[in-house]
């Protein structure tokens, strides 16, 4: 197994985070865009919200298929070679005809992005001890972060010069050249042993992870966490581009810099499990969400972007910590148990325009913050029960 902070350690940490990266840019490269897209197809919120829905959606779908199939043939091809493919859709994307090519293509795209995310953390299962996992999965989701923060601001700042088409360009080009190194970094896996795909057998792993109680808290914890976190992200745009804010394209796409909160908050998250627990993390990750959620409500631009910041530290922590619990608590099928959490992380943020939409078309922004607290305190809830459980399971250790 390979330990934390080895060389083997950092290069394979290394790749990761760079795929992980190049996942990001182009999953949320057109999130900026959707207050001038609305205008420009004459679609309503909802409807322009599809752009980013369809994609989540299809990756969620594609998380069943390269879970269950990297347990038989591996993880490494899987990764490559949906990377690659990720790049050549977005150079596709640019030269898009019409709004229902471009759900069409980015619903191609989903799929293909679910590739290294379906399998990365369990590749660490696989091949690093618990104390580097731990420290890995930190890093691997600040990278998300990261490239979360660089697809909108690319996405933002291309659009604002050259259009959508610009961004995607320039998206699929960077992403190409990314995927050529990710290509060289990631060291052959070592640990993992394949088992021969049987769909009987991949059905009952999937249910299995289900009726699992540790597994499915985390399961749900991440995916209504997502569902909120990522469509406020969405809403906030089109509260920025309105009145008295009125902000165009580019700097909407700077407001995503308020992720760096989520890259800190997941980097922080190994050191802080060792001291509290990984439950006791979640709660505060969702705790923190909570209070950020709040001070969102200032009319002060600087307040709702530290608000965002805020928001960004608490989801991120918390997300770290419930993905590396299941990659810790599955018993077997590693692949398809991770693979499972980002199905309901994805399927909660294709579902969030349509839980927020309400709250927002009633009430605007205080009515999404509403809609935030009311599933925020069900995720808080589950994370009370983990940490009560893990407390009475230590003290039935130790006695």
């Amino acid at each position: 197994m390979i330990e934390a902070h080895t060389r083997a350690w950092w290069r394979a940490t290394l790749a990761l985070c760079l795929g992980s990266f190049l996942v990001f840019i182009n999953l949320y490269a057109p999130q900026p865009l959707l207050p001038a897209l609305r205008e420009v197809y004459g679609v309503s919120t909802l409807g322009v919200s599809l752009i980013m829905s369809v994609s989540t959606l299809a990756l969620a779908g594609a998380l069943l298929v390269f879970g269950p199939l990297s347990d038989a043939i591996g993880r490494g091809a899987i990764m490559r070679i949906t990377l690659l493919a990720t790049g050549l859709c977005s150079l596709a994307l640019a030269f898009a005809p019409n709004f229902e090519s471009l759900l069409a293509l980015r619903l191609v795209q989903g799929f293909l992005l679910g590739g290294l995310p379906a399998v990365a953390i369990a590749w660490m299962g696989d091949e690093f001890d618990r104390p580097a996992l731990l420290s890995a999965v930190g890093l691997y989701i600040g990278a998300n972060s990261l490239g979360g923060i660089s697809g909108r601001l690319i996405g933002g700042g291309a659009g604002e010069l050259g259009g959508a088409g610009a961004g995607f360009l320039s998206v699929g080009l960077i992403t190409l050249v990314g995927v050529a190194l990710f290509w060289k970094l990631l060291p052959k896996a070592r640990a993992f042993t394949p088992r021969r795909f049987e769909l009987r057998g991949a059905l009952a792993d999937l249910g299995g992870h289900l009726r699992d109680p540790l597994l499915l808290a985390a399961y749900l914890l991440g995916g209504i966490n997502f569902l909120i976190f990522i469509n406020q992200y969405s809403y906030i745009t089109f509260r920025l581009a309105e009145a008295p804010f009125g902000l165009g394209t580019r700097w909407l796409g700077l407001i995503f810099l308020t992720y760096l909160g989520g890259t800190l908050g997941s980097t922080i998250s190994g050191r802080l499990a060792a001291r509290i627990g990984q439950p006791a993390c979640m709660m505060l990750g969702v705790l923190i969400l909570m209070g950020g959620t709040l001070i969102t409500l200032s009319a002060s631009l600087g307040w709702i972007l530290f608000g965002l910041t805020v928001n960004a530290f608490g989801f991120f922590l918390a997300h770290s910590m419930a993905s590396s619990w299941v990659s810790r608590h599955a018993q077997r099928a590693r692949g398809s148990a991770s693979a499972l959490y980002l199905v309901f992380y994805y399927l909660g943020a294709s579902l969030g325009s349509a839980w927020l939409e309400p709250f927002w078309q009633r009430g605007g922004w205080p009515g999404v913050a509403l809609g935030s607290w009311l599933l925020l305190g069900v995720t808080l809830g589950i994370a009370a029960w983990l940490w009560h459980g893990e407390r009475s399971m230590t003290r039935a250790q130790t006695a």
